[in-house]
């Protein structure tokens, strides 16, 4: 089955998605199309089972259909509601940047956070720290290196930052993005923590606990913020992921999120109930 369904998809995994809704007690026609009907009763299975209603089957709200329950690590509406609040936002656009801009999941399969570690960055922290860089750049080219790159991916990042750790774990644990929002953990004390470590073992907990710490995140650069609560995307988008931001269209993705979020919002009390 697709790992994410949407409005307009069509199809075999459709089907399956609207018998899973039918037997969780939903009435949705079982036609192959992902039309309006379908997208409110998915919606409405999200806010039953408190995941992020937005209307988009993927592996949370298709694993809750299997098993009939969320599991609690995973982001729930309430926190995208409190992060909304707490940055002044209408909740449409908070949900634009968690459909666009995060990595729609927090944690691997093995449990462990999701993390992208960054050799160049391991570099940088490394010089900061008054270590000999470009001599750990010659033993180690995989791992530390003023180029970005080496990536694995997945469970691949992990044994890439156990090699970092064992060269300066501080460094290492700095050098990563972390969780669903891919906050860098150099980052770890405008999202208040005291340490790289306590940031990374935070991160481990819950992706609420990674949503809080983007919002500090956001919180902490005033042009970010301003962009957010504006929402002008592109300006977001360009400090948010730099000046490549067009090549991926992260303005464009990020408005039209926020168009379909904030229509969904408007038709909130039309959600059917299971029956």
């Amino acid at each position: 089955m697709s790992e994410k369904l949407r409005k307009d998809d069509t199809g075999a995994d459709v089907r399956t998605l609207q018998e899973r809704l039918t037997a969780a007690g939903y009435d949705v026609e079982h036609d192959g199309w992902f039309g309006g009907k379908t997208e409110a009763a998915v919606i409405a299975f999200q806010r039953r089972t408190g995941l992020v209603a937005d209307g988009i089957a993927g592996p949370k709200t298709l694993a809750a259909l299997r098993t009939g329950v969320a599991d609690p690590r995973l982001l729930r509406q309430a926190d995208i509601e409190a992060a909304a609040a707490t940055l002044g936002v209408a909740v449409a656009s908070v949900m634009a940047v968690n459909e666009v801009e995060s990595l729609g999941h927090g944690f691997l399969p093995d449990g462990r956070p999701v993390i992208l570690y960054e050799r160049h960055v391991m570099y940088r922290q490394l010089k900061e720290a008054g270590r000999d860089a470009d001599d750990l750049a010659q033993l180690y080219p995989n791992i530390v290196n003023p180029k970005r790159g080496g990536y694995r991916g997945n469970e691949g990042e992990w044994y890439r930052l156990g090699l970092a750790r064992q060269i300066d774990s501080g460094c290492a644990l700095q050098s990563a993005s972390w969780g669903q929002f891919q906050v860098m953990g150099y980052h770890y004390a405008v999202c208040g923590y005291d340490s790289a470590e306590a940031f990374a073992g935070a991160m481990a907990v819950s992706e609420a606990l990674q949503l809080a710490a983007f919002v500090l995140f956001i919180e902490a650069d005033p042009a970010l913020h301003k962009a957010l609560k504006s929402r002008k995307w592109a300006e977001f988008a360009r400090i948010y992921n730099g000046a490549a931001y067009k090549e991926n269209c992260y303005d464009a993705r990020l408005a039209a999120a926020y168009a379909r979020h904030a229509r969904l919002d408007a038709g909130a009390d039309d959600v059917p109930e299971a029956a």
